[in-house]
């Protein structure tokens, strides 16, 4: 009897292992490729558009520009996949005004000159002085982000966002010399002064978003110069203020229309509670 018991144990242990066998496996999930393959040479880091002949020590005209007018530390060849990067890349740490005043741009973006040279144009000519005008000079600007290789608003798969070729910039606000902060998307802010900001900006570069442009600029002014068809410009940065605060409640049970006094109707009599009545 232990002998049977023992054989149709191994029958069904065999029949079971057998069973195992043919259930298929879940295919093995296939390895993601990285986002940047790395680079067997050089030349695929750099570009097609690379061409070494030009590599020198030597500034370009813009670099020499924006040397009188900024800070700079001039950059080697940013690279990145795709599009991404470029040449003739500076780091803006700061901003001389014509007294040879210094305004430190923090941080430091890392930018394409053209757009380098327009940032510092923007600071030395249009917002240092408008922020002057209300008693406090200008002291330092507050960045939010700039060189970055991405899609437009970090959305996967998305056209290549202008951060990319470090040809735009976001900027969150200003710093006093009196130590107080200005931002730029603060609706109790000077409204005059936003809104010449607003102006100024939008005529010297080709994109300016805000709030109420996409919902991802709503706490920082994005800048860039991209080039369109047409030399088609974007400027959608609304520069709202406080909501006017609610009206009190007499105010709003008024029986004025039109400036006219209106009757209102006579009000219902109260009503006896339970209790009450039963005391009737």
């Amino acid at each position: 009897m232990g002998r049977l018991i023992a054989i149709l144990w191994l029958i069904g242990a065999g029949s079971g292992m057998a069973a195992a066998e043919e259930v298929p496996l879940p295919r093995p999930r296939p390895s993601m490729p990285p986002a940047w393959t790395e680079p067997h040479s050089f030349r695929e880091a750099a570009g097609p558009d690379f061409n070494s002949a030009e590599v020198t020590a030597k500034l370009s005209d813009c670099d020499e520009r924006l040397a009188r007018i900024a800070v700079i530390a001039p950059m080697p060849r940013l690279i990145g996949p795709g599009a991404c990067g470029g040449g003739d890349m500076v780091r803006v740490d700061a901003v001389l005004l014509a007294d040879s005043k210094r305004i430190d741009i923090k941080p430091a973006p890392y930018l394409r000159c053209a757009m380098a040279e327009s940032l510092a144009s923007w600071v030395r000519d249009e917002a240092a002085p408008r922020v002057a005008t209300a008693g406090v000079a200008l002291r330092s600007v507050e960045t939010y982000d700039d060189f970055e290789c991405r899609g437009r608003n970090r959305v996967t798969g998305a056209k290549l966002s202008e951060h990319g070729k470090g040809n735009a910039v976001d900027v969150r606000g200003f710093t006093l010399v009196d130590s107080r902060y200005i931002a730029l998307t603060d609706i109790t802010a000077a409204k005059d002064l936003r809104e010449d900001l607003r102006k100024s900006a939008c005529a010297r570069f080709t994109t300016v978003l805000g709030p109420g442009s996409d919902g991802y600029h709503e706490a920082h002014i994005h800048l860039d110069l991209a080039e369109r068809h047409n030399g088609y410009r974007i400027c959608q940065w609304a520069v709202r203020e406080p909501l006017p605060p609610p009206k009190p409640e007499a105010e709003v049970a008024s029986n004025q229309i039109d400036g006219k006094n209106v009757p209102l109707p006579t009000p219902r009599p109260a009503i006896p509670d339970a209790a009450a009545k039963r005391k009737l």
